[in-house]
């Protein structure tokens, strides 16, 4: 693929989404970062303020994720937006790469859980760069598997915790060398 054709759909939030965007840029790759007014947003570049209206669109119960992900998330209007922003994000690729920690669930730790777990019921190729195991793992259908994932659709989600360990960083690094 050239870069040129490719579009990578992130959140432009500090650690994992802003790598995301600095690799993206640095190889001439387009950037659109799904955002909401009130957000603190680490990159300007392809800013995408979403409306109320398309928040709206990426709106989910919080009794649902909750259940899904096995844990209790706080009901804030706030925390209510970054998932309906990373609903855009995994709604817009064609597949999904984030960076977190893989719980003994099989589910991603954090908000961060909700784009895997989204990415998931979308059945979209999903990779996880496990920042504790120091290794991408891709999703079966079933588990997890490790893997050395290249980005192969022009269309591509990154996202992931905001607390990123050089480790990760490396590994979105090495990603975007492998596929461009």
């Amino acid at each position: 693929m050239k870069p040129e054709e490719c579009v990578l759909f992130s959140g432009a939030a500090s650690g994992a989404e802003a790598a995301f965007g600095e690799a993206a840029e640095r190889r001439g790759i387009e950037e659109v970062n799904f955002t909401f007014d009130g957000h603190n947003d680490a990159r300007r570049r392809g800013i995408r303020v979403l409306t109320h209206n398309e928040l709206a669109q990426g709106d989910v119960s919080l009794a649902y994720v909750s259940k899904l992900m096995n844990r209790r998330y706080r009901d804030t209007p706030l925390f209510k937006r970054v998932l309906q922003s990373i609903w855009h994000q995994v709604n817009a690729g064609q597949e999904i790469y984030v960076v977190g920690k893989i719980l003994d669930d099989d589910t991603v730790k954090g908000g961060t859980g909700w784009g895997a777990e989204f990415a998931k019921l979308c059945n979209k190729p999903l990779s996880v760069f496990d920042q504790d195991r120091g290794s991408w793992f891709g999703w079966t259908g079933e588990s997890w598997e490790e893997s050395t994932p290249t980005i192969t659709h022009p269309h591509f989600t990154g996202t992931g915790t905001r607390f990123l360990q050089e480790n990760a960083r490396d590994a979105i690094e090495a990603l975007f060398d492998r596929s461009f």
